[in-house]
């Protein structure tokens, strides 16, 4: 199976919706991840082997890191819930990658709103 053919793809975006699913649930019982966790994108290998998961944690460098160890010990149970609930021939490992967009993209937004600010005021 190709990278980016339509089973991939449709694979990908299960794994995905799966995966949000049981952060956004509180399903994972573990008092370390952050309820402000996004998944951003997963990426199945095409031999379904391995999978990458773009996790976004909104908050400081304290909560990505706990966040990010509390995923990493609920490993096991992840993949044991992705194997109940889709119907794949070999269920992946997961390897979670910390994204920062979300945060880029707040902190950019507030930039421009306040160059618009000093803009406006400097016009009077």
């Amino acid at each position: 199976m190709r990278k980016n053919s339509i089973k991939n793809i449709r694979i990908n975006e299960e794994v995905y919706r799966e995966l949000a699913n049981l952060i956004r649930s509180g399903e994972i019982k573990d008092p370390r991840i952050n309820p402000l966790t996004s998944v951003l994108a997963v990426e199945v290998a095409p031999d379904l082997k391995t999978c990458k998961a773009y996790i976004s944690v909104l908050g400081d460098d304290e909560a990505r890191k706990s966040t990010y160890q509390g995923l990493k010990s609920a490993e096991g149970f992840i993949k044991r819930e992705l194997a109940r609930r889709i119907n794949l021939r070999n269920t992946p490992s997961i390897t979670f990658i910390m994204d920062n967009s979300i945060e880029y993209g707040v902190n950019m937004t507030k930039l421009i709103e306040d160059v618009n600010k000093s803009d406006d005021e400097s016009e009077r």
